[in-house]
């Protein structure tokens, strides 16, 4: 109550010596100076319009603040506003909510600087002006409002400096009100920052739902890979090692060994699904010993892995896709059979892993559905983020050689041949 008498006071105090100012020169003009009625009447009247206006004035500063207080009576309104973004990516966002501001004319803004300026044009509220309206506190208010917002960079977020004032000098915030409105920019301004924010954060976590739901998924996947090794593999292996216990006993219980082997490392973990270039060369070697056992002569295995690049991680099963390709898609259509090539080398801060073939190469009678590369791709996608590649080409003279490519963590040397 004491804001709201002191804020009625202080206008009519002013607006009173005005009005006494200008009846007392009304008073000293010759001839119409000895009426003093009209100009007494005029002085009362603009009082009266005066007291008024102001309550109309609080009314709807109420209205819209829900409160009384020096902040919302205030004709110039300054805010403080943390975002949690960069202060390029802050001043883009406080930029698009001041242009989407009701009203909003000539606004200027300079990236460099992280500053946006700003017209608002005030809204009619009471009629046209000035002689629709019978609110002296308005007859001389400017038609417009001014806005201007910096953005100060803050480490890793931006603090925006806000501040929305009437078009006039500050000494005529002593006569004239803003009816609120500078209050109000300055609280859309708020919102819509703060709804942008909350958008934006809304987007991400969907994205990153999004983003684990598929590495779920992918990780399924490779689960039931693990789950379910292939059985024709596992039936013509135990069927070859049973007629080899009856001819040739040491390369049953070899082949059975390398089963074994490769088993033990084929079963689901309940560990993380990245495993190693060494881990995962074994597990390829097994499988190859088992299939050089049954092809014989057919098959040629040749490897050049150094040791210091066997630590580099690589996600489980992918050099394993990689090789069974070559084998059901290269050597085993052949009537020869042929070679493959495990190959690596560090090129660049990443580690190039290689499994190659002159099998029958990239025709229509031995190409698969592809399901298998393109699970690798998904896979690298969503581990690396971009960081690692599958590339898979035509070998010279015949065959394919695909070459997996990724982040190094541990310093090794040496190159390889290509293949």
């Amino acid at each position: 109550m004491f804001k709201r008498l002191f804020f009625i006071l202080r206008l009519a105090t002013t607006w009173g010596l005005v009005v006494m100012l200008v009846v007392a020169l009304y008073s000293s003009l010759p001839l119409i100076g000895q009426f003093a009625l009209p100009a007494l009447l005029f002085g009362f009247g603009t009082l009266g319009l005066v007291i008024a206006g102001a309550f109309s004035h609080l009314h709807r500063v109420r209205m819209i603040a829900g409160r009384i207080d020096n902040e919302t009576l205030d004709n110039r309104q300054k805010r403080l506003i943390e975002i949690p973004l960069e202060a390029g990516e802050a001043f883009d966002l406080v930029d698009a909510a001041i242009r989407e501001l009701p009203g909003v004319e000539a606004v200027r803004s300079a990236r460099d600087s992280l500053q946006v300026k700003a017209k608002v044009a005030r809204p009619h509220l009471y009629g046209e002006p000035p002689l629709r309206r019978w609110n002296p506190l308005l007859w001389f208010a400017p038609s417009h409002n001014l806005l201007q917002a910096t953005v100060t960079p803050a480490g890793d977020s931006g603090r925006v400096t806000l501040i929305c004032e009437p078009e006039s000098p500050a000494w005529s915030d002593w006569f004239l009100v803003d009816d609120g409105t500078n209050f109000e920019n300055a609280e859309a301004i708020a919102r819509a920052i703060t709804r942008r924010i909350g958008e934006r954060r809304r987007g991400e976590q969907a994205s990153a739902a999004q983003t684990a739901t598929e590495k779920e998924l992918t990780e399924a996947k490779l689960h039931l890979l693990h789950a379910q090794v292939e059985p024709h593999f596992l039936y013509n292996t135990l069927a070859s090692a049973q007629l080899l216990t009856r001819s040739d006993p040491a390369r049953a219980e070899a082949m059975l060994g390398h089963l074994i082997q490769y088993l033990r490392r084929s079963l689901p973990s309940a560990e993380d699904e990245m495993s190693s270039v060494g881990a995962e060369l074994e597990r390829a070697l097994a499988y190859l010993e088992i299939l050089k056992i049954r092809m014989g002569d057919r098959l040629a295995v040749q490897v050049d892995v150094p040791e210091a690049l066997r630590a580099t991680p690589l996600p489980a099963m992918m050099l394993q896709t990689l090789v069974e390709n070559a084998i059901k898609h290269g050597l085993e259509p052949r009537t020869g059979g042929g070679t493959i090539w495990i190959r690596a080398h560090r090129d660049d801060g990443l580690v190039a892993v290689t499994v190659a073939d002159d099998g029958e190469g990239f025709n229509s009678k031995t190409s698969g559905t592809g399901i298998g590369l393109k699970n690798v791709r998904e896979r690298l996608r969503l581990r690396y983020a971009g960081a690692a590649t599958l590339s898979v080409i035509a070998n010279f003279p015949s065959g394919v050689a695909a070459t997996l490519n990724v982040p190094a963590s541990v310093p090794t040397s040496g190159v390889i041949p290509n293949v």
